[in-house]
């Protein structure tokens, strides 16, 4: 038994030497860059500290090494979600301490175990949870965070499945009750989350999803949806148009005013589910002022009124899910669920593109400005673009943190933001 683990070791060793050597030695995004110096560092995004893209930079770092009922996992692709733009404005509650790796999903090979872990073997393609940490090239996770994927899944959808899917299932069924002949509104329908949640409304016969998009992605999701929508019209009274009682289950990740128009288009016994707060960011750094004005303009719920109108308000969070309540066994349930619609073909991640560590920058730019049509992924094997690559920096000390420079000004010139 012995003789045999070593022999996956090896055997893991080499194909993780044969991937790096198809990349660059230095200046690359290949598993090597990093062999070059201290063959126990690794290359990681890392956030200096709350505010605009400038406070990301690429830098090397110790490798972690698992602990008792964790996996060490050498890192093919990572998801990137609009809440990583949250984490590096420090616009959520209780953020943690900077410098750190951002990032929750990782897909690639089990490289290591550590003690008490069963159920895995070094060499094993899987995908995880991570609690930060997850755009580097190496990551360590709990055991309870990590799945198998299918063989005819590659990494880059390994990456975009475990957030987007498992949100979407968790909200349709588990807290709405999603069944035959209902009805759904969906916001950011281009979105990850979005596309999950109507290829898991095609799965129940005659679900009707009405959806809200940028009108440049109408084209290319137009056939996921049943009615789609403009993100900047009245689409309140074109859903009453169509279906005057309203919608059964409204999925909002906007927040603001549009949680008041959510609540009116419920019908009696309707479920209004908040996963996200999107309105709340509109800059490059975290605004009093968008925060402010997305709260207040929150409709304040009265508990008399939605017992009047035999109505469900609910909120959703998969990370505090996971993280803080310890909900890991439920989690690992939905995951097996979906993994099983994947292999009937019954759903597929949507991958909008790939991209370098280095051009993280551009890519949270992409999800900020609602670009994307599925899911950004960090492709940690890519080689950037040399004007990418010149847009980002690399540091030799992990988390520290420069002052601006005039290239920064040039780029915030180059990808204006969204006000």
């Amino acid at each position: 038994m012995a003789k045999e683990g070593v022999e996956k070791a090896e055997e893991t060793e080499q194909m993780i030497e044969k991937e790096a050597s198809k990349e660059p030695a230095e200046g690359g995004g290949g598993d090597g860059s990093h062999r070059l110096g201290d063959a126990q560092e690794m290359r990681a995004v890392v956030l200096a500290g709350f505010g605009g893209l400038n406070k990301l930079r690429l830098s090397r770092k110790a490798m972690p090494e698992p602990q008792d009922g964790e996996l060490k996992i050498r890192v093919k692709a990572c998801g990137l979600n609009f809440i990583d733009l949250m984490v590096r404005q420090g616009n959520i509650d209780n953020p943690p301490k900077t410098p750190l790796v951002p990032g929750f999903e990782c897909s690639g090979i089990v490289e290591a175990l550590g003690d008490s872990v069963k159920g895995y073997e070094i060499g094993d393609r899987v995908m995880a949870f991570v609690n930060y940490n997850a755009w580097a090239e190496v990551v360590c996770t709990p055991v309870e965070f990590v799945y198998k994927i299918p063989e005819d899944m590659s990494f880059s959808e390994a990456a975009a499945f475990p957030m987007n899917f498992v949100t979407a299932y968790m909200m349709l069924f588990e807290v709405a009750n999603l069944r035959e002949g209902m009805s759904v509104l969906v916001h950011s329908a281009g979105g990850g989350v979005g596309q999950a949640v109507a290829q898991l409304c095609s799965t129940v016969p005659n679900v009707t999803v009405f959806g809200t998009a940028s009108t440049f992605k109408h084209e290319a999701i137009k056939d996921s949806v049943t009615h789609l929508f403009d993100r900047n019209a009245d689409y309140v009274q074109e859903v009453k148009r169509i279906s005057a009682e309203g919608v059964d289950i409204v999925l909002d990740c906007l927040c603001g005013d549009n949680t008041g128009k959510g609540l009116s288009l419920l019908k009696p016994l309707g479920t209004y589910i908040l996963y996200g707060s999107s309105n709340m960011v509109t800059g490059e750094t975290k605004s009093f002022f968008s925060f402010a004005k997305s709260w207040w303009q929150v409709e304040k719920v009265n508990p008399i009124k939605l017992y009047e109108e035999n109505k469900v308000i609910a909120g959703f969070s998969l990370l505090n899910l996971l993280f803080k309540q310890g909900r890991a066994g439920l989690i690992r349930g939905v995951v097996d669920k979906l993994l099983g619609l994947y292999n009937q073909k019954k759903i597929k991640p949507v991958v909008d593109s790939l991209w370098a560590l280095e051009e993280v920058k551009e890519a949270m730019q992409r999800i900020h400005d609602r670009g994307n049509i599925g899911k950004l992924i960090l492709d940690v094997e890519k080689t950037p673009t040399p004007l990418m690559a010149n847009d980002s920096t690399e540091t030799s000390e992990a988390g520290e943190e420069e002052e601006d420079h005039e290239g920064d000004s040039e780029n915030k010139e180059r990808m204006p933001f969204i006000q």
